[in-house]
């Protein structure tokens, strides 16, 4: 197979080889170098399918001293391929950047499509799939994981996130006290033996993670987008409150109050300290 001088972005496979295009295997199989991630993850790969084509690394790390080379390479008239350890290169790694150089110097950039995490685990999700937003990694430290998600509570349509099994716990109990208890989809081991998608609100599914502390793997957590604002008075908020109040902690249903009302939250402590007061007389 001939190939032009160029970029080739190579979609491959998230956990099943099965999924791998024909026409991904004759590209790697005829570029001139792959760059990956990981060449150990794309020797495998590559070693499943009789590909012997060479390997250069292009990751996080080195891409800033890597990219000249790549770029150098290909206005010599060669073929280069892209792919990533899993899924659709250029989403939530550097090869954007790569891109945006090959566009600057006039080289041409082909994409072959196939799978991808987000899209998968929007899909099995059963949310809205009309509008939505993909946020990637929430940041790692709390203060700044939070501030992320009350940017997030402005968007008005179905949010995909990307979460690591060490920090799933903490993420998670951070979008119920910011997001609120949503509709939600929580998937890991997509497109493998072992494919597994819990469904329902956040609390429910804390509670599930909760007595199950074996959590492996990278996540993909899809948020049903918030429920409409409405205008609540004292009296009917009292009553709200109240009934939150009888299976949460009251930190806890004024987050949720607030989330759903247009209210402030410092309007909603107020009254949910009178109904606790007026509770325990």
């Amino acid at each position: 197979m001939d190939l032009k001088s160029g970029l080739y972005l190579v979609a491959t496979p998230i956990g099943n080889l099965g999924d791998v295009s024909l026409r991904a295997l004759e590209t790697l199989n005829s570029v001139d170098q792959i760059a990956c991630e990981d060449t150990r993850v794309t020797k495998k790969l590559l070693k499943s399918f009789a590909i012997a084509t060479r390997l250069t690394s292009y990751h996080e790390y080195n891409a800033k001293r890597n990219r000249p080379k790549l770029i150098a390479k290909m206005l010599d008239g060669r073929a280069l391929a892209l792919v990533s350890d899993a899924g659709t290169p250029t989403i939530c790694d550097p090869g954007y950047k790569l891109v945006r150089e090959c566009i600057t110097n006039n080289i041409t950039i082909t994409f072959l499509p196939g799978a991808s995490a987000s899209l998968s685990g929007l899909v099995l999700s059963g949310l809205p799939t009309d509008r939505f937003y993909f946020h990637g990694y929430l940041a790692p430290k709390q203060k700044k994981r939070k501030q992320e998600l009350y940017d997030l509570n402005t968007i008005p349509t179905t949010i995909v996130i990307y979460e690591t099994s060490e920090r799933l716990m903490g993420a998670l109990e951070d979008v119920l006290a910011v997001l609120g208890n949503r509709e939600m989809a929580l998937a890991r081991e997509l497109t493998k033996l072992y494919e597994e998608i819990k469904r329902g609100r956040v609390e429910e599914i804390l509670k599930e993670l909760y007595s199950n502390k074996k959590l492996k793997g990278e996540y993909v957590i899809v948020l049903g987008p918030k429920a409409a604002e409405v205008v609540v008075g004292d009296k009917e908020l009292s009553k709200i409150l109240l009934n939150r109040m009888e299976d949460m902690s009251l930190k806890d249903a004024v987050l949720e109050v607030a989330s759903l009302t247009k209210r402030s939250r410092q309007e909603i402590y107020k009254i949910a300290l009178a109904v606790k007061k007026v509770k325990k007389g």
